[in-house]
C-alpha cells in the first residue's frame, strides 16, 4: 500500500466546504484518507493581494502509484472548477503531493518530495501536526526540524 501526504488549499468561495469536497473525491478516487490535520488559515504566499487560504494536510493510503495519483488529483481539481491561470493566483482548490512513501521522484511533471516543503510554514505546521518525525527523503531532516528552521514568517492560525 502506498502513502500519499497531500496538502489541500483553498481561498475562493466556501473554503472549508471546498476542502471537505476535495476529501470526498480523494476518498472515492485516490484512496482512503487515514489521517488529517486541523484546518489552518494563512495569508496568501507569493501573491498577497488575495483572500487568506485555508489549508490542511491529509494522509491517503492507496494502491495507486504517484504518476497515476497526480493524474487523479488534477482531474479532481478540474471537476471542482479549478482553472489554472497565473502562478499563485486565487484558487477554488489546490492539491499538492508533498510526499509519496519515502520516494524521490524527479520528472518534468512531478517532483516528490514537493520542492518547497521546507520553505512554507503553511505546509510545515499541519505536516508537523501529523508526522513530526517523518524524515524528508532528500533533505534528511524531520518535518519538525524543517519547521524549526523555516525562514517563512507568515502567520499560520489553527481554526
Amino acid at each position: 500500500m502506498n502513502k500519499f501526504y497531500l496538502l489541500l488549499g483553498s481561498n475562493m468561495g466556501n473554503s472549508r466546504l471546498q476542502l471537505e469536497t476535495a476529501g470526498k473525491h480523494i476518498n472515492k478516487k485516490l484512496g482512503k484518507i487515514t489521517r488529517n490535520s486541523k484546518l489552518y488559515q494563512t495569508a496568501a504566499w507569493g501573491k498577497k493581494d488575495q483572500p487568506d487560504f485555508l489549508n490542511q494536510v491529509i494522509v491517503v493510503e492507496s494502491g495507486i502509484d504517484a504518476i497515476k495519483g497526480l493524474s487523479i488529483i488534477l482531474a479532481i481539481e478540474k471537476v471542482m472548477g479549478r482553472i489554472r491561470t497565473k502562478k499563485n493566483a486565487p484558487r477554488i482548490i489546490d492539491i499538492d503531493i508533498l510526499y509519496f512513501n519515502k520516494d524521490i521522484i524527479n520528472l518534468p511533471e512531478l517532483q516528490i518530495p514537493h520542492p518547497a516543503i521546507q520553505l512554507r510554514r503553511f505546509v510545515l505546521v499541519p505536516l508537523n501536526e501529523l508526522s513530526p518525525n517523518f524524515i524528508h527523503p532528500a533533505l534528511l531532516k524531520t518535518n519538525h526540524q524543517l519547521l524549526n528552521t523555516c525562514e517563512d514568517k507568515l502567520d499560520v492560525k489553527k481554526i
